[in-house]
């Protein structure tokens, strides 16, 4: 068994516990919190398991063997570094910390006491992404055009972070997962409509080599929610609408031919191409539990997982760049 503990029972800390919990390989031991009413929630709902409200009870636990992290941001460095230095194994939730730098230490700390570091980019375990990921590498698309990705909705507005640190990760994770390329720059442009420097809409743009581009779209002051990502490729394109509950993934045979006459510059001719559509089947299973099967298979065969802490490390890289932008009011900067 894999004993667990866990720092932190607000927003998503309760649906880590529940799946590590679940797991027939995990065992959740002890969970602190610094309010009251999350610990006696954890009683209540699961009695065997031990809360405090000091973190050190659980870093130093003799008996844990990783520590899920899930708390603001900004505390991110530091917990994760006391519990490697205590030994544990760390998943940290999204996004694995305030700046590069210190997301460079904690992978450079746990290679030096050969532990693991998992961060929890939920949505690259997720059915959708796993069936786009095998289509994208099966070659159906093609070669690839752009990422286009929109994660809008009302609220909730953040007071610590803007909205690129607090929806953006989700799709950078997900785009560094499908498009498996090295990011060369970063564009970045936004609004802060409260007046309080926390900006509440952006637009994120990334630059990849052979004129690959990814755009992500990110508001908090959206009527609607929405989750919709566009992937095009030369042969085929990609639909998915997260929040389509059963056709979330739809597969177009849609795209352009570009014909070429003897006088390239002026008589280039674009020949439109459409096809059939298709919906192909994706795994239900909820990503948080596939997750953990990750982790336990990691931590059991010594083996990289989805999201390790380079995942994490380039996933905050880009989220660095993308700040500096916005506050230059669209300037480009490289990666």
């Amino acid at each position: 068994m894999i004993n667990v503990g866990v720092i932190g029972v607000g927003y998503w800390g309760p649906n880590i516990i529940r799946n590590f919990y679940a797991h027939p390989k995990t065992n959740v031991v002890k969970c602190s919190d610094l309010r009251d009413e999350r610990l006696a929630y954890v009683k209540k709902t699961y009695p065997v398991i031990e809360t405090t409200k000091d973190a050190n009870d659980v870093i130093n636990d003799p008996r844990i063997d990783l520590i899920a992290i899930i708390t603001p941001v900004y505390t991110h460095y530091e917990l994760a570094k006391r519990c490697l230095e205590a030994g544990k194994h760390v998943l940290i939730e999204k996004p694995m910390t305030s700046n590069s730098a210190d997301s460079e230490r904690l992978i450079e700390l746990a290679k030096s006491k050969n532990l693991q570091i998992f961060v929890d980019h939920t949505f690259v375990f997720t059915g959708a992404v796993a069936k786009i990921k095998e289509t994208i590498s099966s070659g159906e698309l093609g070669d690839l055009f752009y990422f286009d990705s929109v994660r809008v909705n009302l609220g909730l507005f953040q007071h610590d972070i803007n909205v690129l640190w607090d929806l953006a990760p989700h799709d950078i994770s997900i785009m560094q997962t499908l498009l498996n390329l090295k990011p060369e720059s970063v564009v970045a442009t936004g609004s802060d409509h409260l007046k309080n420097g926390i900006e509440n809409i952006a637009y994120l743009s990334v630059y990849y080599p052979d004129n690959v581009i990814g755009h992500i779209h990110a508001n908090w002051l959206s009527p609607v929610k929405v989750r919709q990502t566009l992937i095009a490729g030369t042969k085929k394109m990609i639909v998915w609408d997260d929040i389509e509950p059963t056709e979330k993934i739809r597969i177009y045979d849609k795209g352009i031919d570009v014909i070429e006459t003897a006088n390239q510059v002026y008589d280039m001719l674009i020949q439109y191409r459409t096809g059939d559509m298709y919906c192909p089947k994706i795994n239900s299973a909820e990503a948080l539990t596939v997750e953990v099967d990750n982790i336990v298979a990691c931590l059991e065969e010594n083996q990289k997982s989805l999201a390790n802490g380079e995942d994490g490390l380039m996933v905050v890289k880009i989220l660095e760049a993308a700040e500096k932008s916005l506050k230059n009011r669209g300037q480009e900067v490289k990666i």
